[in-house]
């Protein structure tokens, strides 16, 4: 049987971190995530393992952030699987056949007070007006929380690449812009998102859905596709809008939280839905001479359960 090519150093202070990658000259790359891996995290572990090469250094971080959830939403119940996720990743590079060869793999898993030791942080990050639309409408405090700890978790671990799943496309840009704007020194690195062979995303929060459930969430992925077919079509950005949320808001179980057709960097409107999103402005260039791509993003409760996806459409 193949083996894995590095063993997995289990960091849970800043201490251990920092033994952990003590001497560590190669290139390293930082996967952040909240646990409950799936396949789609192992997809960022993939990429992130292809980019140091056999001498460098991977770095898992699996940290539930308290400062993400609001009162009332499903911190304590958020699912905590570490032995089953260190177990995963060592399935991920056993099972690679060599091509994820890294020199050295660490999962950094803290405690909140490890990460904040002097509990509630003083100093907070403002994410910014693309953090009041959209997710953070609904989840006002939640980017807020990303930033501060993706921040804090750039610093502890000094990754070369920090590598991003597409499913989370507003923390995906915000986080981008983050970077830039604090020139910290780390390129963002976005991943497709994977997908179950029925279309739908994968998530963590799959597991609260129901047999019934879960049959109808893939709404969410064939809704997406409306609006594609729309764009193929050569509909108007509210006509591709409008072909995904009349087929999600027809969808029995589904409760529509948003359908928005944004641009993927800025969060701009491009479809003239409101929802609290900025207009475009002149300042506002159209890539592409006459065409341009736009996210087309939605939300939507299939019982209590709250589910995101998203695709890039080519608008003509």
């Amino acid at each position: 049987m193949p083996r894995t090519h590095a063993p997995v150093t289990l960091a849970r202070t800043r201490a251990e971190l920092t033994d952990a990658l003590a001497g560590d000259c190669a290139p390293r790359a930082v996967v952040m995530t909240m646990g409950a891996l799936h396949q789609g995290h192992f997809d960022l572990v993939a990429e992130a393992a292809r980019r140091v090469g056999g001498e460098g250094t991977v770095v898992v971080t699996i940290f539930v952030n308290p400062l993400q959830f609001a009162p009332g939403e499903d911190l304590e119940a958020y699912p905590r699987t570490l032995e089953r996720d260190i177990e995963g990743l060592r399935g991920a590079l056993d099972g690679s056949g060599g091509a994820l060869r890294v020199g050295r793999l660490v999962v950094f898993a803290p405690s909140p007070e490890v990460m904040y030791p002097h509990g509630e942080p003083n100093v907070r990050i403002d994410p910014g007006p693309m953090a009041t639309v959209l997710e953070g409408r609904t989840r006002p405090t939640h980017f807020a929380g990303v930033c501060q700890v993706v921040l804090s978790l750039m610093h502890l671990t000094a990754p070369q690449w920090a590598l991003f799943g597409r499913k989370d496309a507003q923390q995906l840009a915000i986080v981008r812009a983050m970077v830039r704007d604090l020139a910290v020194p780390v390129e963002v690195v976005p991943v497709d998102i994977r997908r179950e062979a029925d279309g739908l995303a994968m998530s963590s929060r799959n597991a609260y859905l129901s047999s019934d459930q879960r049959l109808q969430a893939l709404a969410l992925s064939q809704a997406l596709e409306a609006g594609r077919n729309a764009a193929k079509r050569g509909d108007s950005a509210a006509g591709v809008r409008e072909a995904a949320l009349t087929h999600l808001s027809a969808a029995p179980g589904v409760e529509v939280d948003y359908v928005a057709l944004v641009d993927p960097d800025t969060f701009i409107d491009l479809a003239g839905a409101g929802l609290g999103l900025p207009a475009p402005g002149e300042a506002v260039p159209c890539t592409g001479g006459s065409a341009r791509t736009g996210l087309l993003a939605l939300a939507a409760r299939v019982g209590t359960t709250r589910l995101i996806d998203n695709a890039l459409v080519r608008l003509r």
